[in-house]
């Protein structure tokens, strides 16, 4: 149909993979543009494109698939001209791990329409490469602490691959996602699919919060079997780095903010029970709601958005 065009030295590096390996290759894949809360998809396609080699195997036509007055490409002036033009790329790369083991990584942003050819397409990819798990990823605002254990929600046909953690609503109506509609076209064509959808607080949903990729990341690796130990390393340092941070600025901040802080871990500890913490979504029923938390955390983003973090 036009909606992507293959990369020939790519593809040719990718059929000579499955020739050889039956096992089929596993495909990870996140789209910009949505919910993604603390930057956590975001933080694992950069980790994964800049310390790993890779090369592409396939681009999608990013001039159909891209509203431009929705999100406009940003275009650099010099002196009297136009001098650059940030264009857009909906790319498939074969990315190596640290064992030099391959797979492939399907990201950019998010297409704005055509979700029904783009499903099809990445099904017609899936199917041509033989694919043997497509995984997605992001973060979604939670009404969790900080200072408590990122939890995650699996989703998918393959949720036994993530062992261990509870469903905690039965259904719910959300806006969708190209990334959810990918997953949903695949799981009813039979492929086997699995979502990562990591717990940031969310009075930090628009910073970047490097705890929630290290979740995701040890969730996709003890799933899939790939070997990343120095994506791991660098968002082990960065989530350090920015709990000391977030630390520094909650206890010089107004009582109100500490006190909500301090709340959200006593609901935490009341929900979990003990040293078996689990995730506090469910079960409370008095989780702060945004117009309480209000003035507090529009603040206590404003300051860290003030300081460049």
């Amino acid at each position: 149909m036009g909606m992507y065009e293959w990369d020939p030295s790519g593809l040719a590096a990718v059929e000579a993979i499955t020739d050889h390996d039956s096992a089929g290759l596993v495909m990870l894949y996140h789209f910009d543009g949505f919910i993604d809360a603390g930057e956590t998809g975001e933080q694992l396609v950069e980790g994964l494109l800049d310390g790993l080699p890779h090369q592409v195997v396939a681009r999608f036509d990013h001039d159909r698939l891209v509203d431009y007055r929705a999100r406009r490409p940003l275009m650099t002036f010099k002196g009297d001209h136009w001098a650059e033009y940030d264009t857009p790329s909906i790319e498939l790369h074969l990315v190596r791990d640290a064992t030099d083991a391959p797979f492939l990584l399907l990201a950019g942003p998010e297409p704005d329409v055509e979700w029904e050819a783009f499903a099809a397409a990445v099904r017609e990819i899936v199917e041509r490469l033989a694919v043997r798990i497509a995984v997605n990823f992001h973060g979604i605002p939670m009404g969790v602490p900080h200072t408590r254990p990122v939890g995650v929600t699996p989703h998918g046909n393959r949720t036994d691959l993530m062992p261990g953690h509870r469903a905690y609503f039965d259904e719910a109506s959300v806006p969708g996602s190209a990334e959810a509609f990918v997953e949903y076209r695949l799981s009813q064509a039979g492929h086997d699919v699995l979502g990562v959808a990591a717990h940031v607080p969310h009075y930090l949903a628009r910073s970047t919060y490097p705890d929630a990729a290290l979740t995701v990341l040890e969730a996709i690796t003890a799933a899939t079997g790939l070997v990343l130990p120095r994506q791991a390393t660098a968002l082990r340092t960065e989530a350090m780095r920015v709990q000391n941070e977030i630390e520094r600025q909650v206890e010089e901040g107004d009582d109100d903010l500490v006190a909500m802080v301090r709340g959200l871990e006593h609901q935490y500890d009341a929900v979990a029970g003990g040293e078996s913490r689990g995730n506090l979504i469910a079960e409370s029923q008095d989780l702060p709601t945004a117009d309480e938390l209000g003035q507090e955390l529009e603040r206590f983003l404003a300051e860290r958005e003030g300081d460049g973090d």
